[in-house]
């Protein structure tokens, strides 16, 4: 099974408890280690979470400063771990904006994780945005059809995008948002969605079992009439 998670809620978690944005991030990064050490006993293939959208640069620098720190911190606090559980870490979207220290940080991590045989493939989006990964493929389609005919079919067509999966099976949200806010949006053709009220730092391993619960008792049809 293949889940997406958008994390939404460490701002309004931090409000409502008279933290520090920070202190909301810093509760969310801990909620990501319960849940990918689920995401491993449940033998998910792979979990990809929405950690920064090419939309949140739009945020106080101050807040994304401490984002950028923060990247950091969790890799060093969290690596030992990943490694222990057999988990293969990649980071997608624009990495390259968040600075040569924490680009750096990240393709060490991808390297000292980077297992043949994975218990989970755990999949990051930084500086992220689907509309913005579907146009940089068409861009690099345009530019291998200048010099050779390319034929483009879905299955394809993924091999162009920066998102390293394929169809999600399941996307979660929380926080109580019902929209995609521009992830992934090639994939989810046929994705299941799970809309939550609880604020990603409020979210449990117990909730993240509902979810899948929840997603094996639809019907999954795809388009047929059975």
């Amino acid at each position: 099974m293949n889940i997406g998670i958008i994390m939404d809620g460490n701002g309004r978690w931090a409000k409502k408890n008279s933290f520090n944005i920070t202190r909301g991030h810093e509760q969310g990064i801990n909620v990501v280690r319960e849940i990918v050490e689920e995401s491993v006993k449940q033998k998910l293939n792979s979990l990809t979470l929405y950690a920064f959208s090419s939309e949140n640069w739009l945020r106080p620098k101050s807040e994304v400063a401490g984002i950028k720190n923060l990247i950091i911190q969790a890799i060093n606090n969290q690596l030992d771990e990943l490694i222990e559980q057999n988990v293969k870490l990649k980071f997608f979207g624009n990495i390259s904006a968040f600075g040569n220290k924490v680009s750096t940080k990240i393709n060490d991590a991808e390297a000292e994780t980077n297992f043949k045989h994975p218990s989970l493939f755990l999949n990051i989006a930084l500086g992220y945005g689907g509309r913005m990964d579907i146009l940089n493929a068409i861009n690099k389609i345009l530019d291998e059809s200048r010099n050779k005919k390319t034929v483009i079919d879905e299955e394809k067509f993924f091999d162009y995008l920066d998102a390293p999966i394929k169809d999600l099976d399941l996307l979660i949200r929380t926080g109580g948002e019902m929209r995609l806010s521009n992830f992934l949006l090639f994939h989810i053709a046929y994705t299941e969605l799970f809309f939550t009220e609880k604020l990603w730092p409020d979210f449990t391993k117990k909730d993240f079992v509902n979810c899948i619960d929840s997603f094996l008792s639809r019907d999954r049809r795809f388009g047929k009439r059975v």
